[in-house]
């Protein structure tokens, strides 16, 4: 199967199977990224995926565009160049796939072998050239963090009863960054006085990470839960041996090419306590051009000494969920931290947790995780709307996993049957006829944003994955955010809704670390009977019901920092609706192929090796 697009063309033989359906999130490596970018003095290390060792390494080693030694860069074995042949960059039949999700880089075969290379085109004017950059994209003052105190304080109480905010984006107009926060904001004294706090997520840079503390916490203990192992859980305990104050927890991945995914901060205070859900790894590259999400709870107040039982719990349950999170891990350092969450007054959240975790599940236990999870709060809180069969879903995500042979195989069948379901009278509905909208960022999307192509290292949808399922390319949409400000600052954002017709109000949001993939969501087994999901995810439901609202739906708010001229109630989705199809030229961003045909804003190319 082939595909052709302005960048070249790609090509996989249909005898690369995969032994895996977990091929999505970021792909592990037992091999550690040694950081020289900015903001890094100190060579840190830290375990990473294989697709962001190359964005970091395309970013510290640029191939320039008009490099003709670029070459160089690959083994001659891998490529040759023809003089007159424009068709672009295959792969051989002979390349067979990477293992799956989890194995060591060792245990991988080149990804790639370049047959063919086209001369590049030269590129419409509409299109940024090598010493061309909008405005937006030129370089400028860095984001403001935590000193401009009254500021912060406004948007922990001013009018956001959401309280979902996107991280601060270098490089953008100063507006776009008034509303939003970075990690030093979140950790800033302003939110409470620290005596303790836990970081839950995937890939960690310990050093950098205790430098976004401010200098009176950074010596405050610190509970670190990721999900490493053998070399790379060797070379976080190393990152947090010189700090007394860390303490690791290894979070139980028994089934195979699983990842712990989610992304939490847990921050007790003497004032109280501070539940933050995102989607940022804790890295600096995270936290700098991209568009990332964040839930922050409110301060949670310590409840009067011996209160027992169900004191404290939310409208949403939120209390009880996350203390049964918490209990999944089967640790008895996060058992300290599920018996301080009881300790404390959550009644005040409005939001439905929403988590995976490894395991196989069977009967009502299937109603506790992943997709069934959803299933279950949308049926119990929801209600049925007038003509939802009209009302499309939305998934927008980071990378993708394998989907199957075709749309009936999960994203179709038991995937959308709980998306679309809408209060307690479900009704059968024609699935296929109910749209679904899938935004993930094309090549251009890529090559024209903020960081360049680089940022398509946090973006590791791959070529093996991509060619065995063309079919779900039909339902991709072009990444935009006009709205906030971040159409040029890639997602690594999650978010799943239920908009209108007409995009003007949604029946729901989520946002969560799961991209599209069965190891996040779940995907049934055993004659449907049995639920398996392998990784550690967790997100944020909004409920209009929860919101003190009976319409069944927010409306969206038409600006993401609009001020004060629209209700409160309308909801600030940090990307435009209704999103665009992808054109017949347009192609899903894929990491390890090659694109050298057009540069990107800083006049690279991207060559993944």
């Amino acid at each position: 199967m082939s595909q052709e697009s302005e960048h070249g063309r790609w090509t996989v033989s249909s005898s690369d199977e995969s032994t895996e359906e977990n091929d999505d999130a970021e792909k592990p490596s037992t091999s550690s990224l040694s950081l020289s970018g900015h903001g890094k003095t100190s060579g840190s290390q830290y375990p990473c995926s294989e697709a962001r060792k190359v964005g970091q390494k395309r970013k510290a080693s640029p191939v320039k565009f008009s490099d003709k030694s670029f070459s160089t860069e690959i083994s001659p074995a891998k490529i040759q160049r023809t003089s007159q042949e424009g068709l672009g960059w295959c792969l051989s039949s002979s390349d067979e796939e990477p293992e799956s999700e989890g194995q060591p880089k060792h245990a991988q075969k080149e990804a790639v072998k370049v047959e063919k290379f086209s001369a590049p085109k030269k590129q419409p004017s509409h299109r940024c050239e090598d010493n061309e950059l909008p405005v937006s994209q030129k370089p400028g003052k860095h984001y403001k963090v935590a000193s401009e105190g009254q500021d912060t304080w406004d948007l922990l109480n001013g009018g956001n009863p959401f309280r979902f905010f996107v991280t601060k984006v270098k490089g953008i107009k100063s507006k776009y960054n008034s509303g939003a926060l970075h990690i030093k904001d979140i950790l800033s004294p302003l939110f409470g006085t620290l005596v303790s706090s836990a970081q839950f997520n995937y890939c960690i840079d310990v050093e950098w990470l205790i430098r976004q503390y401010p200098q009176e916490f950074r010596k405050k203990p610190l509970l670190i839960v990721h999900g490493e192992k053998r070399e790379s859980k060797a070379e976080l305990h190393a990152q947090a041996h010189p700090y007394e104050n860390v303490r690791l927890c290894q979070a139980k991945l028994d089934i195979a090419f699983g990842t712990h995914h989610t992304k939490m901060m847990l921050l007790l205070y003497e004032e109280g306590l501070r539940v933050v859900i995102h989607t940022s790894n804790l890295i600096d590259a995270d936290w700098d051009q991209k568009t990332q999400g964040i839930w922050l709870s409110p301060l949670y107040p310590r409840l009067p000494h011996g209160t027992t039982g169900s004191a404290g719990e939310s409208v949403t349950n939120f209390k009880s969920d996350l203390i049964l999170y918490l209990m999944t891990y089967n640790s008895p350092t996060l058992k300290e931290w599920a018996d301080i969450i009881q300790e404390h007054d959550l009644s005040e959240t409005r939001v439905y947790l929403l988590g995976s975790t490894p395991g196989r599940y069977q009967g009502n236990q299937k109603e506790k995780w992943g997709h069934f999870r959803l299933r279950k709060l949308l049926k119990e809180y929801t209600s049925p709307i007038p003509a939802q069969e009209s009302w499309p879903v939305i998934g927008q995500f980071s990378s993708i996993g394998s989907m199957g042979a075709d749309q009936s195989k999960w994203l179709c069948s038991e995937f959308q049957e709980s998306l679309i379901t809408l209060g307690g009278t479900v009704k059968t509905l024609a699935k296929p006829d109910i749209p679904i909208h899938l935004i993930y960022p094309t090549v251009d999307n890529v090559r024209q944003s903020l960081e360049g192509y680089p940022a398509g290292g946090s973006l590791p949808y791959s070529i093996q994955t991509a060619q065995k399922q063309l079919w779900l390319h039909s339902y991709f949409h072009k990444w935009s955010a006009e709205t906030s400000g971040r159409s040029h600052a890639m997602p690594h954002i999650k978010t799943y809704m239920r908009p209108s017709p007409d995009f003007q109000k949604i029946a729901w949001f989520l946002v969560t670390s799961a991209n599209l993939s069965k190891a996040a969501w779940g995907a049934l087994e055993k004659n449907g009977t049995q639920l398996m999901i392998r990784s550690y995810e967790l997100g944020v439901l909004f409920l209009p019901s929860a919101f003190g609202l009976d319409t069944g739906y927010f409306h969206v708010k038409k600006k993401m920092f609009s001020g004060s001229n629209e209700p409160v109630t309308s909801f600030p989705v940090p990307y435009d609706l209704p999103p665009e199809q992808y054109g017949s030229k347009d192609r899903p961003w894929i990491w390890n192929i090659p694109y050298t045909k057009a540069p990107d804003t800083h006049g690279n190319m991207w060559v993944p090796s």
